[in-house]
């Protein structure tokens, strides 16, 4: 084929009969070979060999050094420092800082996120420590000896996330190692939490007490979790990666904003499968690029999660790309693969086949409770319940952290749940201790109850921690939150999403009100989206107001929803009132006459 280019590149071909041509593309082939790199390869028998087609290395040729398949040279930056040296092998380097007391150099601010640690410079001059916390179950003296360690190195209060995890803010670079042994200590790990690995593993945290849940996911969370832990090459994926274990109860795990998302549905009789309660796989969900999750046709009895969910990550980080960090999350590899060839690479490391099943095959999940993560809720167990406490923001001082351990293990079992709604929950309360147990709560400056916004607000930490934040979002959403609670009666749930910037760590697109930090005239402001949603309510919002300074936002919320008030139908709530009206009517009762 090449000799036959060069032949009609070069000369051409209607001046020459046939026996000509070949003449030409023989003598061609000849000069090609003359020029080809000699091959010298070494055969698994140990035989010398110059045959290139073998697959074999070339012995006599200075090759570049591949990563993953990547040229070295080809490399990202991020991809480069993971190759020069494994993050997972800078125990030294975390000691001669701590020692020193000083702080890391750019490589290794990245690679010091692979156990877990921020430094969160210039917003704060200290480190952050983000936990694992598998399916968001966390034991009492767990929780006790965070506060500890938060009182100690940190800054007096910690905060919980929208994976169902905690962070410890504002400890110094000499406390580095000692935090890092206590959190062993605690049987906790923190490896893996941030930076290109697989983040903290989430599931429903009602698992195993949900009277609806189909199924109980909280060990296939703690499976997946220890799976990682013990295998060295699931870290250094080519970017960050979410996995989602979704019971198919009561409260949401937002599985489809995960890049895996496994949902429990159930199949009745008459199908290609037997009858039962199986998983659907969600995958690509990555809502800062405005994409859910989408069902791929597969369907995996309980026991084949796990194993589906870490070849699934394997074919990730074997296939990503390692030169672009802006197309290397799972989207784009299924994007430029389909999802039948990645669905096949997935099988060639399995041990078995996986059953392709239409969703219209299964029953449809159950809607889920949008306030089920608040307050008092009777378990599937009789006689016990579950008291969801609200944290606004996820935001803990250490006092409180201290007495919801006493009260989870004087009320409780000794256990408390962590939701991706940034609370806390107490499962496992005896009916006769539920008032004394409430009280407890409040008597640490928290409630089990709280207005439809606030209940349903979510804040990233903002610039108050973090670098990239244009704004104070979690006081700007409890503002917010409690300025429209005050003044209206709001009956139906309104989630309220506030991100400091475009990486979107609060999901602003899935919120009923979505707000993205921006500067506006020098001071802090927002984007605001309207109208997004996930599970039976997905939906990506519409920007409504592109720029706002906060000072300004309130009041123009309040005219929306003065507009909502006066204008809804019966029983309709804010998300459907904002998706029935285009946004130059939203517009026009944000600019209306200000609300009483």
């Amino acid at each position: 084929m090449i000799a036959e280019t060069l032949v009609n590149s070069t000369f051409g071909t209607e001046h020459f009969t046939m026996e000509q041509k070949q003449y030409l593309q023989g003598f061609f082939a000849g000069v090609a070979q003359s020029r080809a790199v000699p091959f010298v390869g070494h055969t698994a028998s140990g035989l010398i060999t110059n045959d290139s087609s073998l697959g074999l290395r070339n012995e006599a040729a200075a090759e570049e050094e591949l990563y993953f398949g990547t040229p070295v040279s080809d490399l990202c930056r991020e991809e480069r420092w993971k190759f020069e040296q494994n993050p997972l092998d800078v125990w030294d380097k975390l000691l001669e800082h701590a020692n020193e007391n000083k702080a890391p150099a750019v490589e290794d601010i990245f690679r010091f996120k692979f156990h877990g640690l921020f430094y969160v410079s210039p917003a704060q001059d200290s480190f952050m420590l983000r936990m694992r916390v598998p399916g968001g179950v966390l034991r009492a003296h767990q929780l006790r000896g965070l506060a500890e360690l938060s009182a100690e190195c940190g800054s007096g209060h910690a905060e919980m996330t929208t994976r169902s995890n905690f962070q410890i803010r504002e400890f110094a670079p000499k406390s580095i190692v000692r935090v890092l042994n206590a959190v062993q200590a605690l049987g906790m790990s923190s490896r893996g939490s941030g930076a290109d690995n697989v983040r903290n593993i989430t599931a429903s945290p009602l698992a195993g007490i949900d009277p609806n849940e189909l199924y109980d996911v909280a060990p296939l969370a703690e499976a997946l979790n220890t799976y990682i832990l013990n295998s060295r090459d699931m870290y250094g994926l080519p970017r960050k990666f979410n996995v989602a274990f979704d019971g198919g109860g009561s409260v949401s795990v937002v599985a489809d904003t995960n890049d895996i998302g496994l949902v429990a549905v159930r199949v009745g009789e008459g199908q290609d499968v037997p009858a039962g309660v199986y998983f659907r796989v969600l995958l690509c969900g990555i809502t800062g690029h405005r994409q859910f999750a989408s069902d791929c046709g597969v369907l995996l009895r309980p026991d084949q999660t796990v194993a589906v969910a870490a070849a699934m990550i394997r074919v990730f980080a074997e296939n990503g790309d390692r030169t672009d960090r802006k197309k290397a999350r799972l989207k784009y590899l299924v994007d430029t693969w389909g999802v039948g060839r990645f669905l096949e690479e997935t099988e060639k490391r399995l041990a078995f086949p996986l059953i392709h099943l239409a969703a219209s095959s299964c029953e449809p999940r159950q809607a889920v409770d949008r306030q089920g993560h608040i307050g008092v809720h009777p378990q599937s167990q009789s006689g016990l319940n579950y008291i969801g406490v609200v944290a606004p923001v996820g935001r803990l001082q250490v006092a409180q952290m201290l007495a919801l351990a006493e009260v989870a293990e004087r009320f409780g079992t000794g256990e408390v749940r962590l939701t991706v709604w940034q609370n806390m929950i107490v499962p496992n309360v005896a009916e006769a201790n539920v008032q004394a147990a409430v009280d407890a709560i409040r008597a640490a400056g928290l409630d089990v109850s709280a207005g439809s916004v606030m209940a349903g607000t979510v804040a990233c930490t903002g610039n108050q921690g973090c670098k990239f934040a244009a704004a104070d979002t979690k006081a700007h959403a409890v503002a917010l939150a409690n300025y429209l609670d005050e003044r209206f009666n709001i009956l139906q749930p309104v989630n309220l999403h506030v991100t400091g910037c475009s990486h979107s760590c609060a999901q602003h697109y899935i919120g009923d009100i979505g707000l993205m930090g921006v500067k506006v005239g020098g001071e802090e402001g927002y984007q605001v989206n309207i109208g997004g949603g996930s599970d039976g309510d997905r939906g990506i919002g519409r920007e409504l107001i592109p720029a706002i300074k906060f000072i300004d936002l309130p009041e123009t919320m309040g005219r929306l929803f003065e507009a909502f008030t006066n204008q809804r139908r019966s029983d309709e709530s804010f998300l459907e009132f904002s998706r029935r009206h285009s946004v130059d009517e939203l517009k026009s009762f944000c600019l209306a006459k200000e609300a009483a």
